[in-house]
């Protein structure tokens, strides 16, 4: 005799949007564009952070999901754009405890700070990058 056996599907929220969802009206960022895709006409001269996972696993029996984001920065002009990296960065460490899509973020780390990295596909870009680690639970 064949039993079956239930296996429950853990999803957990896409983290891009649980991020800029959390930063879009932050007042640190007022006036910055968040989002996880450039805004149409988007030439690297607009305040703006975009977040794009761009790596991570499943962890801890796949209970426990570690996605790392990074964060690319723009500005005006080099100062702006470092301003609004370090912003940012301030905002995204108040993660922790958020609730979201079934979902509790349970811990943020840096990966690596802000570095200035020039967008040679928006060559009048000022852009600054930076990388995140956040650790996401079932609620």
């Amino acid at each position: 005799m064949t039993g079956s056996v239930h296996v429950s599907i853990l999803t957990f929220p896409d983290a891009e949007r649980l991020v800029v969802d959390f930063l879009k009206n932050r007042a640190e960022l007022a006036g910055s564009v968040v989002d996880n895709k450039p805004p149409a006409g988007f030439d690297g001269t607009q305040k703006a952070v975009l977040v794009s996972r761009v790596g991570g696993a499943w962890v801890d029996d796949r209970h426990l999901d570690q996605p790392l984001l990074d964060f690319e920065v723009y500005g005006p002009d080099k100062s702006t754009a470092h301003g609004i990296s370090l912003a940012a960065r301030a905002c995204v460490l108040e993660l922790t405890g958020t609730s979201y899509g079934g979902a509790v973020v349970t811990d943020v780390s840096e990966a690596d700070g802000p570095r200035w990295l020039p967008d040679y596909n928006r060559p009048a870009g000022n852009r600054y990058l930076s990388t995140v680690r956040v650790s996401i639970r079932p609620a």
